[in-house]
């Protein structure tokens, strides 16, 4: 598995972009999301799954040369409509704009419908917490999970992120509604490993740890059971209905692929409510207390959300971020 350091590997999705007809700027953004995605160590949702983001603008369900569209706005509360464009650069402009409503009104809040695919959700954590804001974002999906007490897929994985300021480092959660995502099991199965926790059932209808085979049934396992199944459902009802658009039923009738899904992004001015030193401190006062831990394993260390997101940038940064062959052979050829 080669590295490949970071500038080249941004520089060889900026040029399939604008290769597939995106302009320069654009491509550069896009580019830029990917790769530190794949930086922080989320291959899954990063080099890995470029090959599907090529072969959805062929297809033509995303529109490259695309700019989301405001179309209502309520004080602190706007709606947009993505216009089918590339996926993370909408997300990234509906945050951005969710910051600047939040240095004028405390909170913002974009609810963003007909959009694709935001490839890491995390990333716009990061995003809000850069700018010293606690960020909160989620997307709904084609239906690619089965509620609790079904075996038939109807209800979306739903990704959540919150994000939280810190100087030393963010605090990001970045969950889906399912045990693991489909791109990590994916990611788990390419190196020949198994999951570390049951991730949903085989053909037997039983628990299973086997990406493989968990894959042949589609039933993967909510977080929490029911808890997760419940959540998944409300975050696609929210995000539906404020942002005016496609349910994750109504994404599932559009043929088979996810497109035109509806997404949430909500940024409160953290650093202007609280102020930076009583952010630092509070968040500080639990990290330590939780770094304090009794390890169950002395060799393995109790990490905050994004501590190892960290981690890997950096080491990814000095010693190249390590890719597939097949996938890079894949993208070079592009």
């Amino acid at each position: 598995m080669p590295r490949i350091q970071f500038e080249e590997l941004k520089a060889e999705f900026k040029r399939v972009l604008i290769k597939k007809g995106c302009d320069a700027a654009t491509a550069d953004i896009s580019a830029q999301l990917i790769a530190e995605t794949s930086c922080d160590g989320v291959y899954s949702h990063g080099v890995n799954r470029f090959a599907r983001l090529v072969d959805y603008i062929e297809k033509g369900y995303i529109d490259l040369k695309a700019r989301p569209t405001r179309v209502a706005s309520m004080g602190a509360f706007e709606r947009w409509d993505g216009n089918l464009g590339l996926g993370n650069v909408n997300a990234k402009l509906s945050m951005d704009r969710a910051v600047e409503l939040a240095r004028e009104f405390g909170i913002g809040c974009v609810a963003l419908a007909n959009t694709n695919h935001w490839l890491r959700g995390g990333s716009y954590g990061w995003q809000a917490a850069d700018a010293g804001c606690v960020g909160i974002c989620w997307t709904n999906t084609q239906p690619n999970m089965p509620a609790w007490g079904a075996t038939d897929r109807r209800i979306g994985n739903n990704p959540f992120v919150m994000a939280v300021p810190r100087p030393g480092g963010h605090v990001v959660v970045d969950i889906a509604m399912a045990q693991y995502s489909y791109g990590q099991m994916e990611a788990t199965a390419m190196r020949g490993e198994m999951l570390a926790v049951p991730g949903g059932f085989d053909d037997k209808g039983e628990s299973s740890c086997d990406p493989q085979e968990i894959a042949k049934t589609g039933r993967v396992l909510p977080i929490g059971y029911w808890k997760g199944s419940s959540l998944a459902i409300v975050l696609d009802l929210v995000a539906a209905v404020l942002a005016g658009g496609r349910s994750t039923k109504k994404v599932g009738e559009l043929g088979g692929d996810e497109y035109s899904v509806c997404q949430m992004f909500i940024a409160l001015d953290a650093s202007r409510i609280a102020g930076d030193d009583a952010i630092a401190a509070a968040i500080n006062e639990v990290l330590d207390n939780l770094h304090a831990s009794q390890r169950v394993a002395e060799d393995r260390a109790v990490l905050y959300p994004g501590e190892r997101s960290l981690a890997l940038r950096s080491a990814n940064r000095e010693n190249g971020i390590p890719v597939d062959d097949g996938v890079w052979a894949k993208i070079t050829s592009f």
